[in-house]
């Protein structure tokens, strides 16, 4: 089981933050940095703001040498299939080959209005994902492409420059793994993520993915968990955490759902080994207290060995 740091953009992450945030994800020696791709905070808070998500990711480029980094997801309503495209190979090349993308249909209604996106109903969405998929595929083989869809249509362009990474970058598709999202995956992606579920259910996703794959004659996809985290190195470390978490969330009550991977590092640890029994090759741990870099360390320095 391969561990990452996932941070919720969106919550008022600074770019000082940022910098903070990657600096202890390599020197914690965790896989790889994600980031939410949204322009409004989803806790409903008007005060919180956020950096563009690919931005923050080809500054970040420059300023890291070895973990990778992506998003988790961007939505096919933000973009263009070609901006995309281009974005993720832009990143590619400012950091040697270290990005991945992942790719979904959007849901966050308030921010498409707020900023005036087109939010389609979700048929239309899963078929503008679809066809995103094929033509950012298509714009990274070599050679020219073209493509005429419903939504899109590229007329013979070749474009350069390819990926530093070959065939591709690492591409994701998030969701529940319905019978349409896990086919669209076992066609055109290299992994599929889902949030926040019990063992037993990630269980129920994997089948369906695995199924999709063995559907269209390709390999088993990479199946990973996206889920929030909060860990200490002891009960005292861990409450202490906790107790914030629940000023952060404005719940003077909160306590993590059994779907946290939360606890000391040897309860933490315990629930992951019933995520990793469960299929889970990879976890995105969704990092909510995004200043707390000394959890960061906890998670790469005293949790991650567990599994090595």
């Amino acid at each position: 089981m391969r561990f990452c740091l996932m941070i919720e953009g969106q919550e008022n992450v600074t770019w000082d933050n940022w910098r903070a945030i990657a600096a202890a994800t390599e020197e914690a020696g965790l896989e790889a940095l994600f980031r939410s791709d949204h322009y409004l905070s989803v806790q409903g808070d008007p005060e919180r703001g956020s950096l563009d998500a690919w931005a923050t990711l080809a500054a970040l480029a420059a300023v890291t040498s070895r973990i990778k980094l992506g998003t988790l997801v961007s939505p096919v309503t933000f973009r263009h299939p070609s901006v995309l495209a281009k974005n993720v190979v832009t990143v590619d090349h400012v950091s040697g080959g270290r990005v991945e993308v992942g790719m979904g249909a959007g849901w966050h209604v308030a921010e498409h209005r707020a900023f005036g996106f087109p939010f389609p109903d979700t048929r239309t969405r899963m078929d503008m994902l679809e066809e995103q998929l094929e033509i950012v595929n298509g714009e990274w083989v070599e050679g020219a492409f073209s493509f005429d869809g419903r939504h899109y249509r590229l007329e013979t362009v070749d474009a350069l420059p390819k990926p530093v990474q070959r065939p591709r970058p690492n591409l994701i598709v998030g969701g529940g793994a319905g019978p349409r999202s896990a086919m669209l995956a076992a066609r055109f992606a290299d992994e599929y993520n889902t949030f926040m579920v019990s063992p037993e259910e990630f269980a129920r996703r994997r089948g369906n993915v695995l199924r999709a794959c063995e559907a269209v004659g390709r390999e088993p996809l990479t199946l990973s968990l996206m889920t929030p985290v909060l860990v200490g190195r002891d009960s005292s470390e861990y409450e202490e955490r906790r107790v914030r978490m629940a000023e952060r969330r404005n719940e003077s009550g909160f306590a993590p759902s059994a779907e946290w991977i939360a606890g000391t590092v040897e309860e933490a640890a315990e629930t992951l080994r019933t995520y990793e029994e469960a299929g889970v090759e990879r976890v995105m741990f969704q990092q909510l207290l995004h200043d707390d870099l000394d959890m960061i360390d906890v998670i790469g320095r005293k949790l991650a060995p567990l599994f090595a």
